[in-house]
């Protein structure tokens, strides 16, 4: 079994999280980063535009989680700025295969984050979505499909890889939760568009969990989809994080042009939901902590 991880991109929610959890679980983590940081996990640093990477980093390494990439929704979809959303992925998967190839290492096993935006979003509730599902033709579809293509180029390494293809993460420490639980905060929580599309979520410590899940198992390989067995709809969710912070809930929903106007093109992640299925990790042996939204949200609200 690995004993020995290097995780890029942990300065996020996912990374940070799992390093703690490896760590008690008594595994060697470092980090791979633009920047070197102090502290007790040895950190490491790459140039992803440059095709730079410290070789140091590779060093009795058993295992690598990938992690980096910018963050979707962190600003308004500008060309620029999707580029910039693709090529953090492409490129730093392609940094890894050429560090893979070209450097002296005992790497064993690739997990590599994804997301079930390869599936497309739509109002469509009743189709559920597995790994076998076709991908969308949307901007986000496209972008995973490449993604997942320059990581597929490390199998030929005669390396184990899986991608974990991540759902909406609910963390206490910000993300998603944190973005719709602001307006409920103000007391003015409301359905988005129709309220209707459905959302497919998973607790941060249960995709740490499947992460970790991946790495101690060599028998698991290809693609996992890391979300919780039951998808709600925004209306739900909504109402949940109302009840859960104790603020009123409000049925009139916010229209859907009053999100473009706000958000831009990167409404369609918001107004558009998909069911996908998280049967496949279950049967790889994955237990779920969390499957109920409310108990989701209880525990991670307490941690405040």
């Amino acid at each position: 079994m690995a004993t020995s991880i290097l995780i890029t991109g942990a300065s996020g929610l996912v990374g940070s999280r799992l390093t703690e959890l490896l760590l008690q679980k008594g595994f060697q983590v470092s980090h791979l980063g633009r920047e070197k940081k102090s502290g007790s996990v040895k950190s490491f640093v790459w140039d992803v535009r440059n095709g730079i990477i410290d070789p140091k980093a590779l060093e009795g390494i058993d295992a690598i989680i990938h992690l980096a990439g910018a963050g979707v929704a962190d600003k308004r979809w500008s060309e620029e700025r999707k580029k910039e959303i693709l090529e953090s992925r492409t490129k730093s998967s392609a940094l890894l295969y050429t560090a893979l190839k070209n450097e002296k290492h005992s790497v064993k096993t690739v997990v590599s984050a994804s997301a079930i935006g390869i599936y497309g979003f739509g109002l469509d509730n009743t189709k559920i979505m597995t790994e076998e599902s076709p991908s969308g033709k949307d901007y986000l579809s496209n972008v995973v499909v490449e993604w997942e293509r320059e990581v597929d180029h490390i199998i030929s390494l005669g390396i184990r890889v899986a991608k974990v293809r991540i759902g909406i993460v609910l963390s206490e420490k910000g993300g998603a939760l944190a973005e719709m639980a602001k307006p409920v905060n103000l007391g003015v929580g409301s359905p988005l568009g129709t309220g209707r599309q459905l959302l497919s979520w998973i607790h941060l410590d249960d995709l740490c969990g499947i992460f970790i899940k991946i790495v101690e198992d060599d028998k698991m390989s290809g693609v996992y989809n890391g979300v919780s067995s039951h998808a709600v709809t925004n209306s739900e969710m909504t109402k949940a994080i109302a009840d859960a912070l104790h603020k009123p809930y409000w049925a009139p929903n916010v229209p859907a042009f009053v999100l473009k106007i706000v958000v831009g093109e990167m409404a369609v992640i918001i107004l558009n939901g998909s069911n996908v299925s998280s049967e496949k990790i279950e049967r790889a042996g994955y237990k779920f902590k969390f499957t109920d939204l409310d108990a989701a949200l209880k525990d991670l609200f307490k941690r405040r």
